[in-house]
């Protein structure tokens, strides 16, 4: 069944976009991620130009991420305040993503700096991610305790604040510098920032892993959400029919994720995630490396 994307002028198949949906909404359940970073090039692979895709995707991301923390928060495994400090930054973050992304728009550079942006950042975070996890799951097979008082610098910063969920007393300023970075990419790229946001918190905050998916999912909610806000009224590219589609299959599928994530091991979520984040990197530098099958071009004609 063919619909009709008004804002993005392109037709596609409603249950294409509803497939798209919850397959994002099932990783969302299970990794603590928005899923905006596979959302936006599956986007960009059926057609949907990159502009909408981003403001869409992140509108997509709203939806799964509510889905997502609800179940969480039964578990009791989301920490509220650590959320918090992280949206406060990501808010920001968000506003100055914004910004950028228009300059960008208004010189023409945006699609190809929105998909050499999901390449580099993907292929670095995919690796270093990867290479973590096989860590730790050697570490888990020997019984080799973590020690988790190894971020020395982390607590060595003023404005400490205790995080009682997730065990720590540390400075505020760490996690309002991720939430910051986390802002910008979910403005300029259409992402929630989970496959950053995981990390950071994990290996850079040292917060326990049960803890991490909820908290991630928390602060994904209302950063996205305004990035939406914000792009509908700077430049009118949220899609509504897409973003309902998307929404459907992803309320579904992170149902499903969240209790998917029980039956799995922290240590194999983690490599699960990677090898994912890579494979999309790879995808997506393929298609700008390999020359087209058709060639064109568009060039303003003489007056």
């Amino acid at each position: 069944m063919q619909i009709y994307l008004p804002i993005a002028e392109v037709s596609v198949n409603a249950f294409l976009l509803f497939g798209l949906g919850g397959i994002v909404g099932l990783l969302s359940g299970m990794f603590g991620v928005g899923g905006g970073f596979l959302i936006t090039p599956l986007l960009f692979f059926i057609g949907v130009p990159p502009v909408v895709a981003v403001a869409t995707g992140a509108n997509q991301v709203v939806a799964s991420s509510v889905s997502g923390v609800l179940v969480h928060l039964k578990r009791k495994t989301v920490d509220i305040r650590m959320g918090t400090v992280l949206m406060v930054g990501g808010m920001i973050g968000s506003a100055a993503g914004i910004w950028l992304f228009n300059v960008l728009s208004r010189l023409g550079q945006i699609d190809l700096t929105v998909q050499l942006s999901y390449v580099v950042f993907l292929g670095i975070v995919g690796t270093m991610m990867l290479q973590e996890s096989l860590r730790s799951l050697r570490r888990a097979r020997n019984a080799v305790p973590v020690k988790r008082s190894q971020h020395l610098w982390v607590h060595k910063l003023p404005l400490k604040v205790k995080f009682r969920t997730s065990g720590l007393y540390i400075s505020v300023i760490p996690p309002l510098l991720v939430g910051f970075g986390v802002g910008v990419l979910a403005a300029v790229m259409g992402v929630g920032g989970g496959f950053i946001m995981v990390p950071a918190m994990i290996y850079l905050l040292g917060m326990p892993t049960k803890v991490v998916i909820g908290t991630s999912l928390f602060q994904i909610i209302f950063v996205t959400a305004f990035t939406t806000f914000m792009h509908a009224l700077t430049n009118q590219s949220v899609d509504m029919m897409l973003a309902l589609m998307l929404i459907l299959g992803g309320v579904i599928g992170a149902q499903i994720g969240a209790q998917l994530a029980l039956k799995l091991k922290a240590e194999q979520l983690r490599v699960l995630l990677a090898l994912l984040v890579l494979s999309v990197a790879v995808k997506l530098a393929f298609d700008l490396l390999v020359e087209p099958n058709e060639l064109f071009s568009v060039a303003a004609g003489a007056a």
